[in-house]
């Protein structure tokens, strides 16, 4: 934890808790308390804490470069990227890399420092190595001031320390990734394969019933992959294909939701499916549930919530902090005839962070109507810790 806290003082636990229950504002409400403050979402969010920033009401133009970048602006932001990837031998491996933009007021400060600024930066890194049954975490927290976190537009670059996502001249792709903690690395180089998609409404993603409640969200759902993979004094020519997320946003979830299941699946016939179901405090799925299902050649079909039917298989109940979760799911999309099983590849891709959550590699099974099918993928569950 000292090592955490030396890359952000002199903000202190009230800053990271403040910038946690920012980003778990949108991406995991609600949030367990930060250890030493106690800081809650209701505490640290609680009344006016839109004022000054700009909300997603309606849908917008996209900008590229542009919109590759930074959006302070909005209060939380994240670029996030996801992979499965196989050596020679056909060795597996899944990987992640988030870095998230918090900022902790809307306005700019007061240029009187080179090391005062409103924007915090925090990074999630994780590595599954299938073979070995093995699931490593690894977060990082940092102000955006002399060149320790940051992120542009043109040329494209996000970076916390030597965590970072950089791209080809004014392109996005190539899109190089590199993160190294404790002697696990990666070393990858991401091309374009599928068209950008436009989630939700032309890029809207609404959340919860509030007008402003939403996010812009786009994504690329396979981008052909290869690189490097060390693992201890162990290095790996790897190759395969990642999913690369972007999301800004102020606020979204409405006082009656409580979490989510996030998945994003990669299927051998070659079409991709996003999905997340929103979880209302009774347990049920709320209505504002949505996805896409994306062909092979790219072309977008929205998915409602009472067109997906999600069903949690078994139970898996982590043996370091007693948090119960769905050991697999079974995932039905009546209109397209799909029938899909998702199970883990870890059972225990537990991220016990700063923000404790599972998320991890996951392999598809199933049937495509009278079609055996398979695929891979990446799965998020969130607020399933005991209370």
């Amino acid at each position: 934890m000292s090592a955490t806290l030396n890359r952000i003082k002199p903000f202190g636990l009230l800053a990271v808790g403040l910038m946690v229950a920012a980003l778990v504002g949108y991406w995991l409400w609600p949030p367990p308390p930060v250890a030493a403050d106690r800081v809650t979402v209701g505490s640290a969010l609680g009344g006016g804490d839109h004022i000054g920033y700009q909300r997603a009401y309606e849908p917008q133009p996209f900008h590229f470069p542009a919109d590759h970048g930074p959006h302070p602006q909005f209060r939380n932001e994240w670029w996030y990227a996801t992979g499965h990837l196989t050596d020679a031998t056909g060795r597996q491996f899944g990987y992640q890399l988030t870095l998230f933009r918090i900022a902790l007021a809307p306005t700019s400060p007061v240029a009187d420092s080179a090391w005062r600024t409103q924007q915090i930066y925090m990074g999630h890194f994780a590595l599954a190595d299938v073979a070995n049954n093995r699931h490593y975490s690894f977060e990082r927290f940092s102000r955006s001031a002399v060149g320790l976190a940051g992120a542009q537009a043109e040329p494209f670059r996000v970076w916390l320390e030597d965590w970072q996502l950089m791209g080809g001249g004014l392109d996005l792709f190539p899109l190089r990734i590199d993160a190294q903690e404790n002697g696990i690395a990666i070393h990858l180089m991401l091309n374009p394969g599928k068209p950008m998609v436009l989630q939700g409404d032309r890029g809207l993603s609404q959340k919860s019933a509030e007008s402003g409640n939403a996010s812009y969200y786009y994504s690329y759902t396979r981008l052909p992959t290869q690189g490097a993979i060390k693992l201890s004094e162990q290095t790996f020519a790897v190759h395969g294909a990642s999913w690369l997320d972007r999301e800004w946003s102020t606020s979204a979830l409405g006082p009656d939701q409580t979490g989510w299941d996030w998945f994003a699946l990669q299927l051998d016939d070659g079409r991709d499916l996003m999905f997340y179901r929103l979880r209302r405090k009774d347990g049920g799925a709320d209505s504002f549930s949505n996805g896409a299902l994306i062909t092979a050649n790219g072309q977008m079909q929205s998915l409602r919530e009472d067109e997906v039917d999600l069903q949690p298989l078994g139970e898996w109940r982590s043996p370091q902090t007693g948090d119960r979760y769905p050991a697999g799911w079974r995932l039905r999309v009546a209109p397209e005839k799909l029938d899909l099983t998702v199970t883990p590849k870890v059972a225990d891709q537990e991220m016990r962070l700063t923000v404790r959550y599972w998320e991890g590699a996951v392999a598809v099974t199933g049937r495509a109507g009278q079609q055996r099918i398979t695929g891979q993928g990446y799965l998020e569950m969130t607020r399933y810790g005991s209370r």
